[in-house]
């Protein structure tokens, strides 16, 4: 067994440092959208998780700081896409200028305004169940309404890069 002996507490944690510890665990990345005042509105997030099957739920963290959040939280629902590993280049698409995160993409919108992308792994409509502040991001449970899912591979995010399972 090895020692921790170098793992002490009360260190500075410094958020570079932090940010590359994080980045050493793989996630999935989701797309998170709906239409708010007749425009689409969205995000990328890699803190996607299955929560609870009674009732369903699923989360995911979003900075305090996010400029798109406030008008996304604004929907009575929002679709949540799981993103297949050829979805990188939408990733990036998502993070950027908010007016064009959705231009060539194909999406599907609920009667409820959940957008969810066409191509996606797993489609999910949901509202918001509740908002847990927890230091400078918001936790969100999501409680779902419909499931759709498909065959395929997903998009893999880790160390701050996009991959892809192996097999």
């Amino acid at each position: 067994m090895t020692s921790l002996s170098t793992l002490t507490t009360n260190q500075d944690l410094d958020p570079a440092a932090l940010r590359q510890a994080f980045g050493i665990f793989p996630t999935g990345v989701v797309a998170v959208a709906a239409v708010v005042d007749g425009c689409p509105v969205g995000l990328a997030a890699s803190s996607f998780t299955s929560v609870s099957l009674d009732p369903p739920l699923v989360s995911f963290s979003i900075a305090r700081t996010s400029k798109t959040w406030p008008d996304l939280r604004r929907a009575s629902h929002v679709g949540v896409t799981i993103l297949a590993e050829h979805h990188g280049d939408v990733c990036r698409q998502l993070a950027g200028p908010p007016e064009a995160r959705f231009d060539g993409v194909p999406v599907s919108v609920s009667g409820d305004g959940a957008l969810t992308l066409d191509e996606g792994l797993a489609r999910f409509d949901c509202n918001i169940y509740r908002e847990v502040e927890a230091g400078d991001h918001i936790i969100v449970l999501l409680q779902l309404h419909a499931v759709e899912h498909a065959a395929g591979q997903p998009l893999v995010f880790h160390r701050s890069g996009f991959g892809r399972l192996a097999g």
